[in-house]
């Protein structure tokens, strides 16, 4: 195993004899087998052990264990107490995600703090199995069933092509002690389940029924792969970003085999799922404007031809405006506010108002714009509602949320950024103009 492991870590660059490493090791077979490796493979490395107290006198034992082994290697040793019933708790989480949180946060932590080039950890074989069925449970795509990289960042697993059999033979061989963890035989959670029962009856369906399920989830792994890069291609083709925007025309999915992974892949990062990926293909499929799917901070919205990928904008508070004021914020737009005698050149642009200053009752208000608001366009004899209006000028789903009007005594002034009021414009009775002007 000695030589297989060598040219493992050769093969795939993992480990290099002129740097050191965090070996995280919690006294278990596989720590210990993976500790003896690493030093008759003269990979430099410090010791480090996470004791949760949650076995009292055996979790203490195993850190005395480590600390022993360490000591005898001259190697240096890092220990670390925390409490991951208290972190769950506070969490609202399991105490093995809590436990994993901790362990890892204080491995990187200590990495960087010691200038080391990398954390070894002791995954193996029949972890990999464990972990791709136990994400296949959770309901999994792709990404679950690649299992864990040999290399990830920082973390290193050099015994992932080692199964438990191997170890546990090289153990005995060579005389390796290692401390048993009683949890390990209770059958509570799910990966010890998987771990004691499921797995071993599934292998006793066929006599290469673990080498098949190996070689499966490899090649899966490599349809992944290829389906990743295939995807890139295709977003960087298919998807328009704008700022903080993003537009997927319907036709790059309609009839697009394999459409919503395509759309899982495009908004999973945004915390979308994939009954929602399947949601928005089908509203695209028999368009269903006016949808909108949402996450904690996004929002994807079924627009005419395209969805519409955005951040959620928060609730707005209405913004009052006195007689006095100079300037105004709206959001991360910047406004000033100027009183000025008739014959300026008008300005017509869009993002900038215009307006009759005699007309208006200070102080005046600002909100976002609601259903059922209407206001009588600049050039128009007829009032409309701004529902219409936006409508009427194709403002995205996403954009229309963001609109907001000025308020006076109850009328709409101004749709900002888009069109004043008829009944607010300058004309030849004005005598005095209030400009408000958007500051680029």
């Amino acid at each position: 195993m000695i030589t297989a492991f060598k040219e493992h870590i050769r093969q795939k660059s993992l480990l290099d004899e002129n740097f050191s490493y965090l070996f995280a090791c919690s006294g278990g077979i596989d720590s210990m087998v993976l500790g003896d490796l690493l030093l008759k493979s003269n990979i430099q490395f410090e010791v480090a052990h996470v004791n949760f107290g949650l076995r009292s006198h055996e979790s203490d034992g195993d850190e005395e264990f480590v600390k022993k082994w360490a000591e005898k290697n001259q190697l240096h040793f890092h220990t670390h107490h925390a409490d991951a019933m208290a972190v769950a708790e506070e969490k609202k989480i399991s105490i093995q995600m809590a436990a994993r949180e901790i362990r890892y946060a204080w491995f990187e932590k200590l990495s960087s703090e010691r200038k080391l080039s990398g954390i070894i950890l002791a995954h193996q074989e029949d972890d990999q199995l464990e972990t791709i069925f136990l994400n296949l449970l959770r309901g999994t795509g792709m990404e679950g069933i690649q299992g864990m990289a040999d290399r990830k960042g920082s973390l290193i697993r050099p015994l992932l092509p080692f199964s438990r059999a191997e170890i546990e033979n090289y153990a005995k061989e060579n005389r390796i002690s290692w401390r048993e963890d009683s949890s390990n035989l209770k059958t509570d959670y799910k990966r010890n389940k998987l771990r004691l029962e499921a797995l071993p009856a599934l292998y006793e369906v066929a006599s290469d029924a673990r080498k098949n399920i190996l070689g499966s989830f490899v090649r899966l792994k490599d349809s992944a792969k290829a389906f990743n890069h295939l995807f890139d291609n295709w977003k960087k083709d298919q998807i328009r970003v704008d700022g903080d925007y993003q537009f997927l025309p319907f036709h790059a999915i309609q009839n697009i085999p394999g459409a919503v992974s395509l759309v899982f892949h495009w908004l999973k990062p945004f915390g979308f799922n994939s009954d929602q990926a399947e949601g928005i293909v089908d509203a695209c499929s028999n368009p269903q404007a006016g949808k909108i799917f949402e996450t904690g901070a996004f929002q994807a919205s079924i627009d005419r031809e395209e969805v519409i990928l955005s951040p959620k904008h928060q609730n707005f508070n209405p913004i009052e405006i006195n007689r006095d004021d100079i300037g105004l914020t709206i959001e991360e737009d910047r406004f000033e506010l100027i009183k000025m005698d008739t014959g300026s050149r008008m300005d017509t642009l869009r993002e900038n108002a215009m307006l009759d200053f005699e007309k208006l009752d200070f102080p005046l208000e600002i909100r976002s714009w609601e259903l059922g608001d209407r206001f009588i366009p600049l050039g128009m004899k007829n009032s409309k509602k701004i529902s219409d209006f936006l409508i009427d000028l194709k403002v995205s789903l996403a954009e229309k949320s963001k609109v907001k009007v000025l308020i006076s005594n109850g009328k709409i002034v101004w749709v900002i950024g888009y069109r004043i009021a008829d009944w607010a414009k300058c004309d030849a009775s004005t005598r005095k103009i209030y400009y408000i002007k958007h500051l680029s």
